[in-house]
């Protein structure tokens, strides 16, 4: 009893000192520097406070319809702008990065067998995605996916409806937090039911063959004939002893595979039902049909193309990835440690996903996360379980504490260090000071302003009516018809157009603000006749197009 006790204060010890660390960590991992995307976010709440889900764009001059992919988000984040201000925004940003840290170490806990491989995983997987830390519904949508993994893992080790329902609950959030990863919910569950069917099919024999014990059992009922019924169990004797050879044979390969184990488990049977459940979730929106259609329509225009996150991963550019890809195929190939189909799925799946888009990395580093940290604890049962418990046990001592302290305070201390001087807002890379020219010397009415795409939010954000900002969809003809926005942006921005005019001329263009070094600038030097300088600073220059 007295063993059992100091073991739990262990725990307790372990859990506090790492949940404390890992708060700390997190916290010098959020960017204090706001991100294009949540300017837009903050004006888009507002509106829809103020006027109801319209589906229209207020924002843009050009009268285009808008889908509202993150609408709950954009309330949510406007009303503690509205309370906070931009430190407001930074705050929250904090405690959701702490949250997510918080719920990936629970997680592997619960998953896995050793609390210090899954405090150094957790540690790990927050750096690697500090890139994709910001003030974004991307945010949020990682804690639920998290979370997914979590409940579906419990409901087939348990069986319990509260993770069910928790199953059932996260897509309804995601439909309205954010849309576009809508089908991405349902990945999650396919590397599980893919097992189970693999399953399935290694044990096709012995299904049938119990099926059709069972309906001979049936027929013995109803036989009389003493020749038939010894016929019938010699037959069920003969099926039986079949079965318990397969039944042997598959069970002696599930204990000692050669590298992939395959796990048959009943209850995704119902898990199967729970997320056809959920696929219904979507119409839970005001969106409409949104969360079936968004993906697909994104897809299928060049937006995606253009855009740098959602390009494809080339793996010599990608240190960090292609050190944890190493890990992985180091862990399979140089060890016997065995991995679960489903984690092989899932891996696979993901490794796949990055390289068509590098966006989707952040979801390898989550996910992943636990089939690493899955992988070690099967190699450290096996080889160094008493090492790791030792371990464990001294981190929980004063020394221990003190040491670790040390190392994740020194961690973080020097990643926080660099964004002591950085402003909420980086005038870099926005517009501030023209802006403020924008509103205090020409009418924001009765212009119309081609800007750049990577400050367009920003510009809104101000009240400033704007050609293009960072929702490259709502650009796009493939969510307004006939719509060649975003195109036109790519042409003119990349000067790749020799109908320059011609396209201004199209949105009836009266002032351009754009980067001093932009390429489009250059072509207008080159006929002063035609463009007036009316603004410069040290990053963003003002020209008005003259009427001829």
């Amino acid at each position: 009893m007295k063993k059992s006790k100091d073991v739990d204060i262990k725990d307790i010890k372990f859990n506090v000192l790492a949940i404390t660390l890992i708060t700390i960590f997190c916290f010098a991992m959020s960017p204090v520097t706001l991100q294009n995307d949540t300017f837009y976010t903050i004006k888009i709440g507002e509106h829809i406070v103020q006027n109801g889900i319209d589906m229209h764009d207020p924002f843009s001059y050009h009268n285009l319809e808008y889908t509202y992919p993150h609408w709950l988000y954009d309330v949510g984040i406007y009303l503690i702008y509205n309370i906070g201000g931009q430190t407001g925004i930074y705050v929250s940003t904090v405690v959701l990065c702490i949250i997510l840290g918080i719920l990936i170490y629970i997680t592997n806990v619960k998953l896995n067998k050793y609390k210090l491989t899954s405090f150094v995983i957790t540690i790990g997987a927050i750096y690697l995605l500090k890139d994709y830390i910001a003030a974004r519904a991307q945010l949020v949508t990682f804690i639920l996916f998290v979370l997914t993994i979590y409940f579906i893992e419990q409901f087939l080790s348990t069986k319990k409806k509260r993770y069910a329902i928790g199953l059932i609950i996260i897509p309804i959030i995601i439909a309205n937090v954010h849309v576009a990863v809508f089908p991405f919910y349902f990945i999650l569950y396919l590397p599980y039911i893919g097992e189970y069917m693999i399953y399935i099919l290694s044990n096709t024999k012995i299904i049938v063959n119990t099926s059709l014990i069972k309906n001979m059992h049936k027929k013995l009922k109803h036989t009389e004939d003493q020749k038939e019924i010894d016929k019938i169990k010699n037959k069920i004797i003969e099926l039986e002893s079949k079965n318990e050879r397969l039944q042997n044979r598959h069970i002696k390969a599930n204990q000692n595979p050669y590298k992939i184990k395959i796990i048959g488990n009943d209850i995704v049977k119902p898990l199967i039902i729970v997320m056809i459940i959920c696929i219904f979730t979507g119409l839970l929106t005001p969106l409409g049909t949104t969360p079936y259609t968004y993906l697909i329509k994104t897809m299928q225009g060049n937006t995606t193309q253009n855009i740098s996150e959602h390009l494809p991963l080339v793996l010599i550019n990608n240190l960090k990835f292609t050190c944890i890809l190493m890990l992985f195929i180091a862990i399979l190939t140089f060890t016997d440690t065995k991995i679960r189909l489903s984690d092989l799925f899932m891996l696979g799946g993901l490794i796949l996903l990055t390289f068509y888009s590098r966006r989707q990395e952040s979801m390898f580093i989550l996910m992943c996360s636990f089939i690493l940290n899955r992988l070690i604890c099967a190699f450290l049962a096996k080889y160094g379980s008493s090492d790791c418990n030792k371990l464990e046990k001294k981190m929980t001592g004063v020394l221990g504490m003190i040491t670790t302290i040390s190392l994740v305070l020194t961690i973080s201390i020097n990643n926080y260090k660099p964004k002591m001087d950085d402003h909420f807002i980086d005038e870099k890379s926005y517009p501030v000071k023209a802006a403020d020219y924008i509103l205090q010397n020409l009418d924001i009415n009765n212009i119309r302003l081609y800007n750049e795409y990577n400050y367009g939010s920003y510009l809104l954000f101000r009240g400033i009516p704007v050609f293009i900002d960072s929702r490259a969809d709502l650009y796009s003809p493939e969510f307004n018809e006939g719509v060649q926005i975003f195109n036109d942006f790519l042409d003119l921005s990349g000067v790749n157009n020799d109908k320059i005019e011609e396209t201004l001329d199209k949105y009836d263009i009266t002032h351009l603000i754009m980067y001093k070094n932009a390429k489009l600038r250059t072509f207008i030097k080159q006929d002063e006749n035609k463009y007036k300088q009316l603004y410069e600073d040290d990053y963003f220059c003002i020209y008005e197009r003259k009427q001829v």
